[in-house]
Formats: structure tokens, sequence, C-alpha cells
């Protein structure tokens, strides 16, 4: 076979045929995404392999994702994981080798497996997030009130680390200057340990705060300096958020990424990029906090001054109203009284005048209405059946009907009804 000769394509299809052969089922392969372009709905990507200690690249395979099976794998993927796929992603893909003498190696992507490094990280925080927020505690911490002054401050953080350096650097002037103490007790931030080791460390620190103090921190400061991005991925965990959310002190965090956010960013109190702005935070509320003080003392000072000098001309100004006023008061209820008591003596005599004049009138009237003056001018009652009648359409005229009687002036008349005349309108 060494001495035999063989054309490229014929040498490339054999290696096709051996690849087909000895790798035809799909295995699953650990890799990092480089590079990916879409086109056409198919996703093309440059799988690669890194030494663990550095970014060198020791692998790398062209491969492929099928725009038929593409909305399946990459939905899925996505769906699961809540991130989109893209380059510098760690994925677990299952694979099925190809070569084609033309255009060489690749594989075809079938399956991302979303439990996988980036892709687990992604499911687990939305995890995390969720289910902080059923238990109604990823917004806890936030919405405790600020401190009103920052005196006394626990500090968790990596030992030596950069991060600590530049925010004792701050922190050593005010504490140097009698304005605010700061208690440190170190923590491991990356690692498998990571999250415990938090959590041990503040569990520890606040023991020890309570038998060195009366009264609780004003703030815990978390903070650690930048770091690689997986780094991140270790202070994800449920239990030191849950902790950290049931806090009663506000914690302000600096975890040294300005892109990206860990379940410390979305809990805490205030969050802030790097351990620098976090001592600056301190520093700028407590310089807000003096200023508003000595504003406020100002204030007081200059109101209680004018209003003393306010009040004293006031008071005199209103005594001298209420002089006048009740002197005028006086006057005026003394003038009314004696305004009632002469209308009510005028008023008793008129009503007295007008009520003999109508009695007067009532007794004239009562004399021209009597029954035998009447009868006098020549007018007669008109009875029947004992019932004086005043209207023709009163009488009974049937044949049965009894007498009418007609009185008069001088007697009584018995008569009988023979015809009744009612004028018409003619």
């Amino acid at each position: 076979m060494s001495d035999a000769q063989f054309s490229l394509s014929e040498y490339l299809s054999a290696v096709k045929e051996v690849i087909q052969l000895a790798f035809d089922d799909a295995v699953w392969v650990k890799a990092e995404i480089r590079n990916l372009n879409i086109k056409g709905g198919h996703y093309y990507l440059e799988l690669a392999e890194k030494e663990q200690d550095s970014d060198k690249v020791i692998a790398s395979c062209k491969a492929t994702i099928w725009k038929f099976t593409a909305a399946k794998v990459v939905g899925k993927f996505e769906r699961e994981s809540g991130i989109e796929l893209s380059r510098d992603l760690n994925v677990l893909v299952k694979v099925r080798a190809r070569f084609d003498p033309q255009y060489g190696f690749s594989v075809n992507i079938e399956e991302i497996d979303s439990s996988f490094t980036l892709g687990d990280l992604a499911r687990r925080y939305q995890q995390i997030i969720e289910k902080l927020s059923i238990e109604g505690l990823i917004h806890k911490n936030q919405q405790l009130p600020a401190p009103f002054d920052i005196n006394q401050v626990l500090v968790i953080a990596p030992e030596n680390a950069a991060g600590l350096g530049d925010f004792k650097k701050d922190a050593d002037a005010l504490q140097h200057a009698g304005v605010c103490n700061f208690v440190y007790h170190s923590a491991t931030f990356q690692g498998n340990t990571a999250a415990q080791s938090i959590q041990t460390a503040l569990a520890q620190a606040l023991r020890q705060w309570a038998n060195d103090y009366n009264t609780a921190p004003d703030l815990i400061a978390i903070i650690r300096g930048g770091g690689a991005v997986n780094d991140l991925a270790y202070l994800n965990d449920y239990d030191l958020a849950a902790l950290l959310c049931k806090r009663s002190v506000p914690i302000w965090v600096g975890i040294g990424h300005e892109k990206d956010r860990t379940i410390l960013d979305e809990i805490a109190h205030r969050s802030f990029d790097t351990p620098s702005k976090v001592i600056g935070g301190i520093r700028n509320h407590i310089v807000e906090r003096s200023q508003e003080v000595l504003d406020a003392l100002q204030s007081i000072q200059l109101h209680s001054q004018h209003q003393i000098a306010q009040y004293q001309s006031q008071n005199d100004q209103l005594m001298q109203v209420i002089k006048t006023l009740a002197q005028t008061q006086i006057n005026d209820g003394s003038r009314l009284i004696q305004q009632f008591k002469d209308n009510s003596a005028y008023f008793a005599q008129l009503q007295l005048k007008t009520a003999a004049q109508n009695i007067e009138v009532l007794m004239r009237e009562t004399l021209l209405q009597n029954p035998a003056h009447v009868l006098s001018k020549g007018y007669a009652i008109v009875r029947q059946n004992g019932k004086a009648l005043r209207s023709a359409q009163q009488l009974d005229s049937t044949t049965t009907a009894p007498d009418i009687q007609i009185e008069m002036q001088d007697g009584l008349i018995t008569a009988k009804i023979q015809q009744i005349q009612v004028p018409t309108d003619d």
C-alpha cells in the first residue's frame, strides 16, 4: 500500500468510507463555540477545545445544524437554558461525523444538552430567580429602608484580594477620621465551595458582631475584584441568595463585573460594578447625610429665629385686636338687645290691635250670614228628606219621591214636584 498511488479524490473517498464505518453512530462531545453564522436557516459553527489553564486551542472542527433540524435542536436548547445559542458558549453536543472529499471533515449536530456548562448555568440561574420570586424573597432586601447614617459596616471579601485593597484605600481613610468603622471577614469567592464559604463567613461574622456590639451593622458589604466569567457561576446559589434575602440589614455588593450579573446583584439592596464603587457609594451616602444634617440645622436655626420674632409681633397685634373686637361685640350686643326689646313691644301692640279688628269683622260677618237674616231678604231654604238642597240636580223627582219643604221667613210650605226646569246654555 505504501507504494500504491491514488488520486486525491480516490484517497479522500477511501477516508470517507473509513470514517463512515468507524464513526457512523452519534456521540456526545464537549466543546466551545468559537464562531457561529446563520445562513438560509442553517447554523454553521466552529467548535474548539482549549487547554484548561489557557486559551490555547488544541482541537477544532466545523459543525453544522441543518435547517430541517435547527428549529427543534436550537429551539429546545434556548427554551430550556433561557439563553440564545451564540459564540463563546461551552456546550455538550451530540454529533455525527461527516467527511466530504471536496469540503473536508465536519460534524452534524443532532442535539444540544441544555443542562451542560453555561446552558446549565443559565437554566439554574433562572430557576433560582423564579424560586426566590415565588417565595417572596427576591426583593425583600431591596425593600429595606436605606440606613439614615452608615457608622458600622461588615465586609465579606476574599482574603488579600486586589478588589479588597481598592476598597480599603477609602475605607481606611473614613475609619481613621472616626466617620465609619469597618469589620472584615474573609471567604472564598470561586470554586465549588464559594457559596458555602460565604454563608459560613457571614454566620461567623454576625455571631462575632453580636458579641462585640449592642446593635446590628448598618450595612453588609460583599465584594470581590474581577476574575474569569465562569467564576461567577459559583455565586449563583439558591441557599446563599435566600440567606442574604432574609437579612434585616441592607446588603451592598460589588462583584467586579460590569457586564455580567450574579444572583447577588439581583437580590442586593444595592448593586455596584466594583468594590471601589461600593466604598464610593458608602462615602457619598455619609457625605450626603452630613450635608443634609448641616442644612437642616441651619434651616432650623433660621426658622426658629424668624418664628420667634414673628410670633412676638403677632402676639401684640392679636391682643389689641381681641380687645377691640371684644368691646365691639359688647356694644353691638347691647344695641341689639335694646332693639329687640323695642321691636317686641311694638309688634305686640300691633298684633293686639289687628286681632281686635279681625274679631269685630268676623262678628259682623257672622251676623250677616245668620239664616234668619237671609230669609228676611226674600230667600227660602228648600229641603227634601230633611236635607237642605243647593241644586236642582239634588232633587229626587221620581213618582214615589217625598214632598219638598220650602222654609220662608214667616212659614213652611210643603209641595210636590211637578216639573224641574234646568236652564240650558242657549
